[in-house]
């Protein structure tokens, strides 16, 4: 009789993947009318606040009415559950390894958002191959048919994975604090993006911020260098004061804006998103353009 180590009854998740690999990808349904909004939030550093920003953000879209899903893009070290105190049974890693399709594994968090939630220590979803982030992007695409707006909440960095979730977006908001080491990191990603990935424009939060002048002269800075060295223009959302009760509501895993609606942040929060509104992208896609597929035919994906 043969024995065998606990170590052999373990199947790894990529080796779980080959078998998903090979499976066809069906042709996306005609989209709605009105084509979402996809934009993509982003940092250089970690430690910005910018998983609080769009979870932020969501919340004050959907009490403007708007459908919104948050795509939680940090594969591997996915936090934005635990932000929201939900505990979702399943999340992209059970994609990946074709035990349930994206529509299966979405979930609702505070204020009627949807939550696409990603996987947490599981290294392999770092650095996805080609044909997973296809995999993604293609489930995805039939998905935000019945959505107003796709957050992407980007894992911090200059990674693949990272450029390639900001460059499937209509827009880039980057998000930056007013530490040194933020404005440089924050610079670090724009330059990756204007030159390899030939984007044009970004957006800008600056979190944290002090007072109103901080956050202006933070992008002061971030603009000077961009307009000499970059091919790439960039726009001043607005910025995140400073709040004692932001911290209040990690702690209880609940959103500042839900917990202290009229405490400063929650208000910028609300601001912000009005600016986003009447800003759009200067090129919506048409509705039945097929978002994710238009660009999967346009990018080289690593």
């Amino acid at each position: 009789m043969n024995s065998k180590s606990p170590s052999d009854n373990v199947i790894r998740l990529s080796d779980r993947m080959k078998h998903k690999s090979s499976k066809p990808v069906s042709t996306p349904r005609s989209r709605r009318a009105a084509a979402p909004r996809v934009i993509a939030v982003t940092s250089g550093k970690g430690g910005v606040g910018k998983t609080n920003i769009v979870a932020n953000l969501g919340f004050a879209f959907c009490r403007l009415g708007k459908k919104v899903l948050i795509l939680d893009a940090d594969l591997g070290l996915g936090n934005l559950d635990v932000l929201l105190g939900i505990a979702p049974k399943y999340n992209l890693s059970h994609v990946l390894m074709g035990e349930k399709s994206v529509s299966e594994i979405i979930v609702q968090g505070p204020g009627n958002l949807l939550i696409l939630p990603a996987a947490s220590g599981i290294q392999e979803l770092t650095q996805l191959t080609k044909q997973q982030k296809i995999q993604i992007l293609s489930e995805l695409d039939p998905v935000i048919d019945s959505v107003d707006l796709l957050l992407i909440d980007t894992a911090a960095g200059i990674s693949s994975n990272v450029m390639d979730f900001n460059a499937i977006a209509q827009e880039i908001i980057v998000v930056v604090s007013p530490e040194p080491t933020a404005i440089t990191d924050a610079y670090a990603l724009m330059k990756v993006l204007a030159i390899k990935y030939a984007e044009k424009s970004c957006k800008i939060i600056v979190n944290l911020a002090h007072t109103r002048q901080q956050g202006n002269e933070v992008f002061r800075q971030l603009n000077l260098v961009t307009e000499r060295f970059l091919d790439m223009r960039i726009e001043y959302v607005g910025s995140v004061p400073f709040d004692a009760n932001v911290t209040q509501g990690i702690k209880q895993q609940k959103l500042v804006s839900d917990l202290f609606p009229d405490t400063p942040a929650s208000k910028s929060f609300r601001g912000l998103v009005r600016k986003i509104i009447a800003q759009p992208p200067s090129q919506l896609p048409d509705g039945d353009s097929h978002f994710f597929w238009h660009h999967l035919m346009e990018n080289n994906f690593s």
